[in-house]
Order: structure tokens, then C-alpha cells, then sequence
């Protein structure tokens, strides 16, 4: 009972997290935004201090169900360990192994020690919801794009509307292939060893390690009841049960109930046990991790070769020339986010804003010391101001609530740089004013040109300008831009 319980609440938390990601209207986050706050890296990264104590006291309670339920990393795995079972004669596959504690520990402390130096980039590597954020970004959300545009013209073919196409494109090729690997290394270490990734690299999963030692509630082996019949040794993907010794090593269990379900004579019960066990009994190391490690890096190269994003060109229109934009000083990032050290410090590079922005203005970095971090750019659309769709949807506090049109308008994430010599007026002679008409606050005037009175050029005004990079999106100098957005450190209010 306890196990078909645990498997349907996970599988609800699991679609609807994969659901957040994938879903392009938006609607979903009205509803069930709180799953991913409740995602244990982004609440300490938003100092969340509620769901921390809750998620602390329900492993204290229960052990280790955060990782069985709530974290959709860890249900993947099962999912990915449970199709494994399914082939004939791999039923009872794992057996008990003891923990390797130097790679255990030793990651948690480099993941640590990351996070204090500001290293997030690299930290969130193995962090769980950012790897399977970047998963369903990159791998789930391109399919999911497409059987939408599919329904969506086959309902179209019959004069409905129910579905509308949506465009599917590759939003940053290092993502992507982070994505890849992750994901085989992750489908390898399940497929093989149920929960190795959790008990072996996850930081949170050997955080909460620690507390489920002392779990109030846990399987406990009665030894009078017990045929030693190895069974439940033989089905637990965490590897965590040493049946010669009748030992649970409690630290890696992630009650998922399989043991008591698999128990025949019913010698083990999910009950309080306040007593902390010993963990004994020595087999083996499994070389599974060792071995998806290579496979991933071999397979590195083949994802690199990814052809990146196709520019879709209207028929009969000839194709520009790619707008370059000159090296900004300080990258924008969206409103909300108060400052550049409070966005890279409290991110975990989830990807959700990204998957969530409608303008395609954020998109992953691909600065080492920010790497799959989003970062604002205005070559396919600009930041609108009636959109707080990022400020709504990030569970770590990196971009912070904006509350309404009038909040957003009013902060200035940058200005616009005129570069004289790019603009079409002054090379061309003719006149444009693109930037001064798509200008939503009016910071950009057009003035009457030194060099010739009957032409005007752009003119800023930063202290009116957002950043919004509208008049970026829209200047048609090519092949370098003739204004664009230099981001603030710190936002202002205007």
C-alpha cells in the first residue's frame, strides 16, 4: 500500500514538474509554480527558510522521501531503473554495496566549496532539478514543441483552432550538450544501478543523507521473521540492504517501499525505529559510474556536432545579413533580478525563465564562469514591458517578483549605446528612426545630423532608457548594430 501511494503522488509531482518546463502559455505556473520552489537547491538559494525546515523535518520524520517523490531527477531515475526490470531475468539485479564515501563526500564538499568562491556554473552541473531542468529544456521541450505544431496543423486542416503552432529551435548548443550527457550518464547509472547518480554524485541527495541517518520513521528487518531469502537485497536500487548482516544502511535508502513490498514473509515494516543502525558488510565496488562517465565523453563530440538554430526567412524575401553586437561590458539580465551578483549568485541555471520567456530574449550563457546561466539578448525579439513572465516562474529568488507593468517599467536593467558610425543615416544618407519609433518609454529622439540638417539622428537619453532592447532588435544596420544595450550592475529605478 505504502509503495503504490508513494508511486502515484511522485508520478503527479513528476508530470506536472516536467509540465512546468514544457508548457509555452504559462498556465500551469498559476497553479502549480510552488513544485519547483519547493525544490530543495532553490529554496537555500532564495533562503527560503520554510520549505528548508520542511523538507529537513520531513526527512527527520520519514527519511529520504524528498528524493522518491519530490525531486523529479530522482523519479526519472526510477522510471529508467523500473523499464530496466521489465527485461526477462533482470528482476533482481542489484545487490548490496557499501557506500563510497571519498567520491560521496569529497563532491559534496567541491560542490560546497563552489558555491561559496560564486562558482555556480559549475556547482550546478550535478545539482538534480537544474540537470533535469536542462533535460526537459533541451531534450523534452523541442519533442513536445513538435507534436503541439503537428496537432496544431491537423486541427487547423479541419477549420479548429484548439491547438496553435509554437516555434521550436535550438536556444544554445553547450546546453544542449551538457543535456545529452547528463542525461546518458544519469539513463546508464539507472538503467544499471537504480539510484546510483542520488547515492554516489547528487549533493542534495548526500545532504539529506545525513539527516535520514536519524529518520524517526524507517524499514526496519525483523530477524524472527526473516527465511534470509536475499529478496529484498536483490530488488532495492538503492543497494543499500545488507542482507547477511540484516543491516539498512539508512543514509541511502530512499523509501520507495520496495523491500516491504517484495517481502513475502513479511519480515520488514515501515515503523518508528528511532534507533540509529550500523551499516556493515563489504562487496564489491560497481564500475557502472565509471564506465557511464566514458560513455558520456565519448558521446560529448557527436552531440557537439548539433547543427545550431536555422533563421526561418519568409518566401520571396532575401536573407540578412546576421546583425553582430558589439561586446557589451556588462550583460543585462532581466528585471527583477536587483543586481548581477544577486542573479548569478541565487541561480541555478534550471533553464525554467528560459523555457518560459515568449520573447526569446533570455537564452543560456556560454561564459565559462556563467555557463547555461541565462543572460538577455535582442537578436530575436526584446524584452516587452508588459511581460513579467521570468520574475513569475523562478523558484530560487535570482529574478524577484515584479509586480505589475508599472514596476517593470520603471527599472532600469541598462541603457542604449549609439555607435555613430554603424547608423544607416549617417553611412547610407538616409533617414530611419526604427530605434526612436519602437522605443516603448520615449528615451530615443532623433536630431538633425551634424554633417547634413535634412537627416536626424538617434540620440539617448539613459536617463528615460530601460534597456529594454527594442532598438537593438529593431536597427537594420548590419553587420554591426548601430545601437545597443549596455547592462547595469546594479538596476536603477527611473
Amino acid at each position: 500500500m505504502l509503495r503504490k501511494v508513494r508511486i502515484t503522488v511522485a508520478a503527479v509531482f513528476f508530470i506536472l514538474i516536467t509540465l512546468l518546463f514544457l508548457d509555452f502559455t504559462g498556465a500551469l505556473h498559476t497553479w502549480f509554480g510552488w513544485m519547483a520552489k519547493i525544490q530543495l537547491l532553490p529554496a537555500v538559494l532564495a533562503l527560503n527558510l520554510a520549505v528548508i525546515i520542511g523538507l529537513a523535518v520531513l526527512t527527520l520524520l520519514f527519511g529520504r522521501v524528498y528524493c522518491s517523490v519530490i525531486c523529479p531527477l530522482g523519479v526519472f531515475q526510477d522510471i529508467v531503473s523500473w523499464l530496466s526490470g521489465r527485461r526477462k531475468g533482470k528482476k533482481n539485479r542489484f545487490h548490496y554495496t557499501r557506500e563510497i564515501k571519498w567520491l560521496r563526500y569529497g563532491l559534496l564538499v567541491v560542490f560546497i566549496v563552489l558555491l561559496v568562491l560564486g562558482l555556480n556554473a559549475v556547482a550546478l552541473l550535478i545539482a538534480p532539478y537544474s540537470a533535469y531542468g536542462r533535460i526537459a529544456t533541451a531534450l523534452f521541450a523541442p519533442i513536445y514543441g513538435w507534436i503541439n505544431n503537428l496537432l496544431a496543423a491537423i486541427s487547423a486542416h479541419f477549420g479548429s483552432y484548439a491547438f496553435y503552432p509554437t516555434e521550436v529551435y535550438l536556444k544554445s548548443l553547450p546546453v544542449l550538450i551538457v543535456a545529452v550527457v547528463t542525461f546518458i550518464i544519469v539513463v546508464v547509472l539507472a538503467w544499471r544501478g537504480g539510484r546510483t547518480w542520488c547515492n554516489t554524485v547528487c549533493p542534495v541527495g548526500t545532504t539529506l543523507g545525513l539527516l535520514s541517518r536519524f529518520s524517526l520513521f524507517r524499514p526496519v528487518i525483523d530477524t524472527d521473521k526473516c527465511i534470509n531469502c536475499t529478496v529484498c537485497g536483490k530488488r532495492c536500487k538503492a543497494s543499500c540492504i545488507d542482507t547477511k548482516n540484516h543491516a539498512i544502511d539508512y543514509s541511502r535508502c530512499v523509501a520507495c517501499f520496495d523491500c516491504i513490498e517484495n517481502c513475502h514473509s513479511h519480515a520488514i515494516q515501515y515503523k518508528f525505529y528511532p534507533k540509529v543502525a550500523k551499516r556493515s558488510g563489504a562487496e564489491p565496488q560497481n564500475g557502472a559510474e565509471r564506465r557511464a562517465f566514458i560513455t558520456g565523453l565519448a558521446l560529448f563530440a557527436g552531440a557537439a556536432t548539433v547543427e545550431a538554430k536555422k533563421k526561418k526567412l519568409a518566401e520571396g524575401v532575401a536573407k540578412l545579413e546576421d546583425k553582430q553586437v558589439p561586446p557589451r561590458t556588462t550583460t543585462p539580465v532581466p528585471a527583477g533580478a536587483v543586481s548581477q551578483k544577486n542573479f548569478y549568485s541565487h541561480c541555478t541555471a534550471c533553464q525554467l525563465c528560459v523555457s518560459k520567456c515568449p520573447n526569446n530574449v533570455l537564452r543560456p550563457s556560454t561564459r565559462l564562469d556563467r555557463l547555461m546561466q541565462p543572460e538577455m539578448a535582442f537578436d530575436e525579439g526584446f524584452c516587452r514591458i508588459e511581460c513579467t513572465r521570468c520574475s513569475e516562474v523562478c523558484p530560487t529568488g535570482a529574478i524577484r517578483l515584479v509586480e505589475s507593468t508599472a514596476d517593470k517599467s520603471a527599472i532600469q536593467i541598462g541603457h542604449a549605446v549609439v555607435i555613430p558610425e554603424n547608423c544607416v543615416v549617417n553611412r547610407d544618407k538616409v533617414n530611419c528612426g526604427n530605434c526612436a519609433r519602437h522605443c516603448p518609454v520615449g528615451a530615443i529622439t532623433m536630431v538633425k545630423s551634424q554633417d547634413n540638417e535634412k537627416l536626424r539622428v538617434p540620440a539617448v537619453n539613459p536617463e528615460q532608457c530601460i534597456g529594454c532592447g527594442a532598438c537593438e532588435f529593431h536597427c537594420p544596420a548590419r553587420p554591426v548594430s548601430a545601437i545597443y544595450v549596455e547592462g547595469h550592475e546594479v538596476h536603477k529605478e527611473r
